[in-house]
C-alpha cells in the first residue's frame, strides 16, 4: 500500500509538471496565416466532424490539403473526431467548418490541453507504472524512482504540453505493447503495437524489433508445432486489427492509395528543418539535396537505415529476450532517426521512449541521451516561446534522475570500465566527460541561441550548431547501445548491476 501511495505522489508530480508547461505558449500562437501544430490538431477536428470519411484525405473545396491536411493514419482521424464531438458540446464555434480556422481563445486552449492530459492518464501513464513495477529490476523503492524519472522526461512533456501534439498516445500504445509482451501475452502485444502504428506512421521506427522479437519466439517454440500456432495467431491479430482500423477506406482502392500518399510524402525531400540526423549534418559539407535526385536520396537513406538496424535485428531474432528487445527498440528507432527519409526533429521521441525503459539498467547513457534529445529540439522550443519551461524541466529531470538513480550511476560508471576491459573497446573514452554531453558546451550553445544574433550571412547558424552537436552524441550512443546489445557484458557484470539496483 505504501508503494502505491508513493506512485500516486509521483504521478501527481508528473501531472503537475505537465500542466505547468501547458500554461505557456504553443506552436503557432498568434501567427497567421498557417499558425502551427496546435491549429493543425484543431483543424483535423473541424474536418473529421464536418466532412464524410471519404473526403478526409482528399483535396476538396471544403478540405484544402495545403492548410494542415490530415497526414496521419486513421486512428488519429478517429481520435480527432472524438475530440470534435466533445468540443461541439462545449462550444460549436471551435469546430465550425471554415469559420473556425485559426481560432484562439483561453477556453479552447484549456480544452485542447485537457485532451492531452486525458490521453496521458488513460494510456501513457498506466503503461509507465506497469512497466516499472512488473518488468524493471530492483527494489520497490527503485521502481517508484523509475516511474518518476520516466514521467519527468522533458522532451515528451515539452512537445505534447508545450508545442502541442498527442505523442503520448502512439508512444503509450507502443509501451503497452512492450509491457504485455514482457508479461508473455504475445497476441495482446501485437494488437497494442498495431494500434500505435495506426495512430502514427512513425511507429515504423519500432516495427522491426517487434517483428523480430515475435518471430524469434515462434522459431524458439518450433515452427512445426506451438511456434506455428503462435505465428498464425499473431498474423491474424495484425491483419484483423489493420482491417478494422482501415475499414471505412477498404471499399475503394483509390481511398487507400490516397491515405498512403498522405502518410508518406516522398516529394517533400530528404529533410526539411534543421534536424540532428546524418543527412542534415552532412549537408553542411555536401549539398545532398541539390546534387542528388529525390529517388537517389530515398534509395540511399533506405539502404543506410537497413544496414544500421540489421545487426541489432539479427541478434534479437536469435535471442528474443526482453533485454534484447529493449535494446533493439533503441537501436532500431535511433538508426531510423539518424538515417531515414523525411525525419522531423520531434521524431527523436521515438528512440527516447525505449531509452526511458533503460533508466534502471543503464542510467548513465540513458540520462545522457534523454538530455541530448531534449536539447536537440531547442530551436523548436525557442520558436514556440518555451525557453523557461525547457530550462526548468531539463534541470528538474537531471536533478531527480541523478539523485534517485545515484547508486546505479556510480555502479554504471564502474561497470563500463569493466565492460571496456573485457571487450577491449575504449568505451570509457567514448563515455568520458571530455567527450560526453558537457554542461559547458550545452550552456554555451544555449546562451548563443538565446542572447546573440546570428551573422547576417548565416541566419541558421545556431540551429545548425544544435543539430550537429546533438547528432554527434546520437551517433556515439548508437554505437554504444549496439555494442551493449551485440556483445553483452559478462554475466558477472550483469548480476552485479542487478544487485546494485
Amino acid at each position: 500500500m505504501e508503494n502505491w501511495s508513493l506512485v500516486s505522489i509521483c504521478v501527481l508530480f508528473g501531472l503537475t509538471a505537465r500542466w505547468a508547461v501547458s500554461l505557456n505558449s504553443y506552436s503557432g500562437a498568434g501567427k497567421p496565416p498557417m499558425f502551427g501544430d496546435y491549429e493543425a490538431q484543431r483543424h483535423w477536428q473541424e474536418v473529421t466532424y464536418n466532412l464524410p470519411v471519404h473526403e478526409w484525405y482528399f483535396n476538396t473545396t471544403d478540405n484544402n490539403l495545403n492548410y494542415w491536411g490530415l497526414d496521419y493514419p486513421p486512428l488519429t482521424a478517429y481520435h480527432s473526431l472524438l475530440c470534435a464531438h466533445v468540443a461541439k458540446l462545449i462550444n460549436p464555434d471551435w469546430v465550425e467548418l471554415h469559420a473556425s480556422r485559426g481560432h484562439e481563445s483561453y477556453g479552447h486552449k484549456l480544452f485542447m490541453r485537457a485532451t492531452v492530459l486525458v490521453a496521458d492518464l488513460l494510456i501513457y501513464i498506466p503503461a509507465v507504472v506497469l512497466y516499472s513495477f512488473y518488468l524493471s529490476e530492483g527494489s520497490n523503492k527503485k521502481k517508484v524512482c523509475t516511474v518518476l524519472c520516466i514521467l519527468l522526461y522533458p522532451g515528451l512533456i515539452l512537445i505534447d504540453y508545450g508545442h502541442f501534439q498527442y505523442n503520448s498516445i502512439s508512444l503509450g500504445l507502443a509501451l503497452w505493447g512492450v509491457v504485455v509482451l514482457g508479461l508473455g501475452w504475445d497476441v495482446l502485444g501485437s494488437l497494442a503495437f498495431v494500434l500505435s502504428l495506426n495512430y502514427k506512421q512513425m511507429e515504423l521506427y519500432h516495427s522491426l524489433p517487434f517483428f523480430c522479437y515475435l518471430l524469434g519466439k515462434c522459431f524458439k517454440q518450433g515452427l512445426a508445432g506451438r511456434g506455428l500456432f503462435l505465428l498464425v495467431k499473431i498474423a491474424v491479430t495484425v491483419l484483423v486489427t489493420f482491417a478494422l482500423c482501415w475499414l471505412p477506406f477498404l471499399s475503394d482502392p483509390g481511398q487507400i492509395l490516397q491515405v498512403v500518399h498522405r502518410l508518406f510524402p516522398v516529394g517533400r525531400g530528404l529533410f526539411e528543418d534543421k534536424v540532428a540526423n546524418t543527412w542534415c549534418s552532412l549537408n553542411v559539407l555536401i549539398k545532398i539535396k541539390t546534387i542528388l535526385s529525390t529517388d537517389t536520396q530515398l534509395y540511399i537513406s533506405l539502404t543506410t537505415t537497413l544496414l544500421a538496424i540489421l545487426p541489432s535485428s539479427i541478434k534479437l531474432l536469435m535471442k528474443p529476450t526482453l533485454w534484447q528487445f529493449k535494446l533493439a527498440l533503441v537501436n532500431s528507432s535511433l538508426a531510423f532517426f539518424l538515417f531515414s527519409f523525411q525525419v522531423h526533429e520531434k521524431s527523436i521521441l521515438l528512440p527516447a521512449l525505449p531509452v526511458c525503459l533503460l533508466l534502471n539498467d543503464l542510467p548513465l547513457p540513458a540520462i545522457w541521451f534523454l538530455q541530448a534529445s531534449t536539447f536537440s529540439m531547442l530551436p523548436l522550443f525557442l520558436k514556440d516561446g518555451l525557453l523557461v519551461p525547457y530550462v526548468v524541466t531539463s534541470l528538474a529531470f537531471l536533478f531527480f534522475s541523478i539523485y534517485l538513480l545515484s547508486m546505479g550511476l556510480i555502479y554504471q560508471f564502474e561497470s563500463l570500465v569493466k565492460f571496456t576491459f573485457w571487450f577491449d573497446w575504449n568505451l570509457y573514452r567514448i563515455l568520458s566527460p571530455t567527450s560526453g554531453l558537457r554542461g559547458g558546451d550545452l550552456s554555451h550553445i544555449l546562451f548563443m541561441s538565446v542572447a546573440l544574433a546570428p551573422p547576417a550571412q548565416l541566419p541558421d547558424l545556431f540551429p545548425l550548431l544544435v543539430s550537429v552537436f546533438s547528432y554527434l552524441h546520437f551517433l556515439g550512443l548508437l554505437l554504444y547501445f549496439n555494442i551493449v546489445q551485440i556483445a553483452e557484458p559478462p554475466q558477472s557484470v550483469r548480476k552485479n548491476q542487478k544487485k546494485s539496483n
